[in-house]
């Protein structure tokens, strides 16, 4: 049975599951089909003449991607951890009204994401970009209609799902300078690291002050 929110003619897409640091698609591979990611998350990245990289774009559950105005892809898309995405004909997308409207309304939101990323490269420092991309990975908090701290303590446990390099390609720093401001949180006291990928923030109010946002 299909999705009461789904027309019977609305083309479906193929479900695949993908490893974890595994390519979906490569820059400069024939950009034929659209992808929406189900669950895990995924990262956009280019890169520069010289070997560089540039994380884009962080998705996660419900995002769209593959969109280019080429005929091939202007970015690759990695897996940080294992995921499934329904990958979804390009034509049959240009050919469906309501596929394309629902993909759309998803787009939409990731602009609004990029906007914020762009003001993070261009005007915030070491610290704050990674105070930033902290408070990314604590659910409902620092954004729109922030539920503010809960009561009898506002810690939180958040798993990064990433290497430090790969924050670092995404935030727009050296792998040296972020691994320096994570050191300055904890000597604040404000996070503890108990696993590589994991961060145990104890005051998340406290940490949503130093993203510049405020």
């Amino acid at each position: 049975m299909q999705s009461a929110s789904r027309r019977e003619d609305e083309p479906q897409g193929q479900r695949q599951r993908v490893g974890q640091h595994a390519h979906i698609f490569r820059e400069g591979d024939r950009a034929d089909r659209l992808y929406q990611l189900v669950d895990g998350a995924v990262m956009l990245y280019k890169l520069l003449p010289d070997g560089r990289r540039q994380v884009v774009e962080l998705l996660s559950a419900g995002d769209v991607f593959g969109l280019s105005a080429l005929p091939v892809y202007d970015c690759s898309a990695e897996t940080l951890v294992s995921c499934n995405v329904v990958a979804h004909d390009r034509a049959a997308v240009e050919h469906s009204p309501e596929l394309l409207r629902r993909l759309s309304a998803h787009v939409h939101a990731q602009l609004c994401a990029l906007h914020e990323h762009a003001v993070l490269l261009g005007r915030k420092s070491a610290l704050e970009r990674v105070a930033t991309f902290v408070m990314h990975c604590v659910p409902g908090r620092g954004g729109f209609n922030c539920a503010g701290p809960r009561c009898g303590g506002d810690s939180a446990v958040v798993r990064l799902g990433m290497t430090r390099q790969e924050i670092a390609d995404y935030l727009g720093l050296t792998l040296e300078t972020v691994s320096r401001a994570f050191s300055e949180l904890r000597r604040r006291g404000i996070i503890a690291i108990d696993k590589q990928e994991e961060v145990r923030v104890h005051d998340v109010c406290r940490i949503c002050q130093l993203t510049g946002a405020h």
